[in-house]
């Protein structure tokens, strides 16, 4: 597990291989990942956007900007939780991935919550340290 801590809004990342839609013969390696969002303060934020930065073990890197998360900007009340799981594919058998959501209290300020850097690894890769 991952987790990053701003301004009290917790995020936790849990990311797992996807053997069964992964094809290494086809350069297709398939991840999956849990986030959990808890918020510790005391004002209600909602969830905006999302930014992320994926970048392949080539340093190939794709930017991906939107609303919300799986299609929904959800509110989090103080003390609530949010969790969902969604998916990244890669070209390479590793990677890394980190980005931020932006936050609305309900008073309309707005900042930006980091979500961690995790690492993408096919079960069994072998690394070469440099």
């Amino acid at each position: 597990m991952y987790r990053a801590l701003t301004r009290e809004i917790e995020v936790t990342v849990e990311p797992y291989y996807l053997e069964e839609q992964s094809d290494p013969e086809d350069s297709r390696y398939v991840w999956g990942y849990r986030i959990m969002i808890v918020n510790h303060s005391s004002k209600a934020v909602r969830l905006m956007t999302r930014y992320w930065n994926i970048t392949d073990a080539n340093g190939q890197v794709d930017e991906v900007n939107g609303p919300g998360v799986i299609g929904k900007q959800p509110v989090l009340q103080p003390g609530e939780s949010y969790e969902y799981s969604s998916g990244c594919p890669l070209d390479t058998p590793s990677g890394v991935m980190f980005g931020h959501y932006s936050m609305e209290t309900t008073d309309g300020e707005v900042f930006e919550v980091a979500i961690p850097a995790f690492s993408l690894d096919t079960p069994g890769l072998s690394r070469v340290l440099n």
